[in-house]
């Protein structure tokens, strides 16, 4: 039997990248107080919690999340355990594991991860479809620019934010569908892998 596993963060006790607007709700109408329903009107930004980033979010003329289509969030997918800074040779080394998984286009970083630039070139040139991390960005918290226009401007979409912690390392179905945000730099996510 199929095991589901989620990997998203609940959204209003999420993870906020520094400076960026933490996500709240408002109930606008409620049953208790005599209203027809409940109804809640939500306030976030692209990137709370589990999310997507479209290589618009760092390139102007890149596509937006409505025009990536779900090919790169949905399908085989490796997970690889990493603490630290991912080096040239720990991307490499990752590449191989996924690639004799059979699954070398979706690569998932399970653990307090950074990944270096060195590290998002040996990425980029595998051609894989999506890099996710647990992080709240893929590359250093302090200078994130590098790292996501090497993979970005590759085409290689993020997914960040995703929760970990008890994924053994190895080959996944990932299924990490965003909101269909047209004209948006990134979206969120509920992602889950199928073991």
């Amino acid at each position: 039997m199929n095991k589901i596993i989620d990997i998203s963060q609940e959204v209003f006790s999420c993870k906020v990248f520094p400076g960026d607007p933490a996500p709240q709700n408002t109930q606008l109408l409620s049953v208790t107080k005599g209203d027809i329903c409940n109804l809640t009107q939500l306030s976030m930004c692209a990137h709370n919690g589990t999310h997507a980033d479209a290589p618009f979010h760092f390139l102007n003329d890149g596509k937006t999340i409505d025009q990536l289509g779900l090919v790169p969030f949905v399908g085989d997918c490796f997970v690889a355990r990493h603490d630290g800074n991912v080096t040239a040779a720990d991307a490499a080394g990752i590449m191989e594991k996924a690639k004799s998984a059979g699954a070398a286009e979706r690569i998932l970083i399970a653990g307090k991860a950074i990944v270096t630039a060195e590290a998002a070139r040996i990425f980029a040139e595998a051609g894989i479809k999506l890099l996710g991390n647990e992080s709240q960005t893929v590359g250093p918290e302090d200078a994130p620019k590098e790292v996501h226009l090497i993979l970005l401007g590759a085409e290689v979409v993020l997914l960040e934010g995703i929760v970990l912690d008890n994924v053994d390392e190895g080959r996944y179905f990932l299924s990490a569908a965003p909101l269909n945000l047209g004209g948006c730099d990134g979206a969120p996510c509920r992602a889950y892998l199928i073991k």
